[in-house]
């Protein structure tokens, strides 16, 4: 088997972080969220990794290189434009030859564990492929859906299942979803998927929709097999799913200071401090990570909160928040629900009377309280 991520798209629901950044690499828990689809890849047992890129090419090759980091080995696939991801798997086609693969969206976080829905998948084809007197009649499932109950499934690609729990239709973000099931970013196929994206046509978005693909091999005849999720998954292309997965990871931390803390300090809970940070007359109370070099005087970080590398957080309060790499904040009150990106400055001046004052870019958005 093979995997296929999803690594392109502008990413303009987390505007402005992705005018710079690949909203695949945004750190959650200070780890990029592409990392997290690699180390699930790798756990099952996959080597061979097809990364479609888009605009933001040469950050993500920068971040992943060749995979060996992961025991992967990993081919870029560039796509001209963020056209669907049926496309992404038509622009594959060479790279997947025949085999069966995964298909992976790069800014999704899951917590059932990839291997287990690969093992399924494989295992319901070996058993059709073994010598029964139904042999013939089944030839084994050509995909496999990953279905979780959501309460906005017009925002998803979404599933109608029979009383059997077979698939009647699938739907991209409909105006009046048949179901609550939306269809999480994680697909298993075989090689007949190929024949089901070349049928299909462009969507009224002008994508071609996966959705669209999958619905083609049901008319066909052909089984599509279904799981419904177990456990959380979060679609990180917003802020406040982003912050969601944060808390989610950071509830996973085991205690770890490798860096410095005075004796005027107090830690308090899961916390990990990596080596070469220092917490100066502070109190941290965890699930929080604060990264290496960062400096943290007289200040508070609150549960849910990563502060990335090299930052500094001095006279302030932080809480429930994702602060990226090389970030100062220095007398700014308190922080909450709140993402930073990289070399960002957050201030109070001294002036009085106290005034706002911003400069703020496009797509920004400030709530003040």
């Amino acid at each position: 088997m093979k995997a296929l991520i999803l690594a392109g798209g502008a990413g303009t629901r987390l505007r402005p972080i992705t005018h710079t950044r690949a909203k695949q690499l945004v750190p959650v828990a200070n780890k990029p969220i592409l990392y997290y689809g690699l180390e699930a890849i790798a756990d099952a047992g996959i080597k061979q990794v097809g990364i479609v890129v888009g605009d933001t090419a040469d950050e993500v090759m920068a971040a992943v290189g060749d995979g060996s980091e992961w025991g992967l080995v990993v081919t870029y696939l560039p796509q001209e434009a963020p056209l669907g991801l049926a496309h992404a798997v038509l622009i594959a086609r060479e790279f997947l030859g025949q085999d069966d693969f995964v298909m992976y969206l790069g800014d999704n976080l899951l917590k059932q564990s990839l291997k287990d829905f690969v093992d399924r998948f494989e295992d319901d084809r070996l058993r059709a492929r073994a010598p029964t007197l139904d042999a013939g009649h089944d030839s084994g499932p050509c995909a496999q859906i990953l279905l979780k109950p959501v309460p906005d499934p017009h925002r998803f690609g979404v599933a109608e299942l029979g009383a059997d729990g077979s698939v009647i239709r699938l739907l991209e973000k409909p105006a009046d979803p048949p179901s609550n099931l939306a269809l999480v970013g994680v697909y298993l196929f075989d090689a007949r998927i190929h024949d089901a994206v070349a049928a299909i046509e462009p969507s009224s978005r002008g994508e071609l929709e996966i959705t669209d693909a999958i619905q083609w091999l049901v008319d066909q005849g052909l089984r599509v097999r279904t799981e419904v999720l177990d456990g959380w998954w979060i679609d990180t292309g917003k802020l406040t799913p982003l912050l969601e997965a944060n808390r989610l990871i950071l509830e996973t931390l085991e205690r770890r200071v490798d860096g410095e803390v005075d004796g005027e300090s107090d830690i308090d809970g899961r916390v990990v401090i990596e080596q070469g940070a220092r917490v100066v007359r502070s109190r941290i109370r965890g699930p929080v990570v604060i990264g290496a070099g960062t400096t943290v005087a007289d200040s508070f970080i609150g549960p849910f909160s990563a502060i990335g590398r090299r930052c500094v957080i001095d006279g302030s309060e932080v809480e429930h928040s994702v602060i990226l790499d090389d970030c100062l904040v220095v007398g700014a009150g308190r922080l909450e629900d709140s993402l930073l990106g990289h070399h960002v400055e957050v201030k109070r001046s001294e002036r009085r009377p106290k005034a706002t004052r911003l400069m703020v870019g496009d797509h920004c958005s400030v709530d003040l309280q």
